[in-house]
């Protein structure tokens, strides 16, 4: 099935998802190399497709798991957890209607 993942940055976070950014890239291209990840990105904080010093408020992925507890599980082990990155993350089941 198909869970959202939805997170909301603390304040001022840019450098610190600057400093994991990597790590969590590269988790989100195993999903994708297993053919699990529809889509993933994160929330500009201003209009823009490239916010820069504004930064991000949160990202959203929408990836398929075995269950409700292996998407909260997978959503808890992100390195942007650790770095004090996301304030909340919220795991949802989500039923893709379109396209």
């Amino acid at each position: 099935m198909l869970y959202a993942i939805l997170s909301e940055d603390v304040p001022d976070s840019l450098e610190k998802r600057k400093s994991v950014r990597a790590l969590h890239i590269a988790r989100l291209d195993e999903l994708k190399n297993q053919g699990r990840l529809v889509l993933a990105g994160p929330h500009p904080a201003v209009d823009s497709p490239d916010p820069g010093d504004a930064g991000f408020t949160g990202s959203l992925i929408i990836a398929e798991f075995d269950s409700q507890q292996h998407a909260q599980e997978w959503a808890d082990a992100d390195p942007y957890i650790e770095a004090g990155v996301y304030a909340k993350v919220v795991v949802k089941p989500f039923k893709r209607v379109l396209p």
